[in-house]
């Protein structure tokens, strides 16, 4: 009989929230489910979602530490602007990776020729807890065109390597630990195995279905956690593409504590860069006179993992 047993450690269901005019954000890390994978401690699909003219996203400047940012754009397009003096339109398939470090202040809009004429938008944001050594570095930010990241492409299966190392193939984004994080998409039929290679490996499905043989079929908006250490085969189950991100890494070195915006191994820490935001002691972002005040957290930070 056969008995090879499931490559799944668990499957998250991302729960929803509206951050106004139906504009809907999936959070699939952190959960009761799954707190991490590798250094990811959090990961939101935004969208997808169609603006009417005059209307737009706007993530008011507020604070990170701890933690780099991630944000990768599957339609549409978002403005960046940080403490650092950063200006940036981030359009599909680009990486824009801000490592807050000690301490960022950012926003996230859309542009003005956008808002006027009515847009479209679609894409992941991801946080990368960062290594102790480097919790407290500088805070730095890189945009790196589509164009620079290397692709593995065969057989109705397509792999972008936007971040880390996988197959062989090293994204130019400069990360602080080992990690991966893949863009694949995967024709009707077309297969790709994805060998062990991290101890913390998961997919989040974005668009169509995907085939993981014996574990079933599953359907968009589903995170798909991997058992450590396991190898796994995957395909697209048609009729249309497949489209999936792939994530995780070494685990990390120690817990971290999650608040707000901040993650940090210091519950110490994190009051402090509460207070911090409280007395305005963060730089401000040019351009920006606004902001998001800290909210009331009752409670203790969350511990992960």
């Amino acid at each position: 009989m056969d008995t090879d047993p499931s490559a799944l450690e668990t499957v998250v269901i991302p729960r929803t929230r509206d951050l106004g005019d139906n504009f809907e954000v999936r959070r699939a890390l952190p959960t009761t489910q799954k707190r991490m994978v590798g250094p990811f401690v959090f990961l939101d699909q935004m969208g997808p979602h169609a603006f009417v003219a005059g209307r737009g996203l706007d993530v008011r400047p507020h604070p990170h530490i701890g933690l780099a940012t991630v944000t990768y754009l599957y339609d549409g397009e978002i403005v960046h602007r940080d403490s650092l003096g950063s200006l940036q339109t981030i359009q599909p398939g680009a990486v824009n990776w801000m490592t807050a470090g000690s301490g960022i202040v950012h926003s996230e809009r859309t542009g003005a020729a956008l808002r006027a004429s009515g847009s479209s938008l679609y894409g992941l944001q991801c946080w990368v807890a960062l290594p102790k050594k480097y919790e407290e570095v500088a805070p730095a930010f890189e945009h790196t065109a589509a164009d620079q990241l290397p692709i593995i492409e065969g057989d109705g299966a397509t792999a972008k390597i936007i971040a880390g190392s996988f197959f062989g193939k090293k994204s130019p984004v400069a990360t602080l630990s080992d990690l991966f994080y893949v863009d694949v998409q995967l024709q009707a039929g077309a297969r790709l195995d994805i060998p062990a290679e991290y101890p913390e490996q998961a997919m989040y499905v974005i668009e169509g279905q995907l085939d993981l043989g014996r574990d079933g079929i599953f359907n968009a908006g589903q995170l798909l956690v991997l058992k450590a250490n396991t190898a796994v085969t995957l395909r697209g189950a048609g009729p249309g593409i497949t489209k999936l991100m792939l994530l995780g890494g070494e685990p990390m070195d120690g817990s971290r504590y999650l608040s707000w915006n901040f993650v940090s191994s210091s519950v110490e820490r994190l009051e402090q860069a509460k207070e911090d935001w409280q007395q305005r002691r963060f730089a401000d972002v040019p351009g920006e006179t606004e902001f998001i005040p800290m909210p009331d957290i009752p409670g203790k930070p969350v511990g992960y993992p």
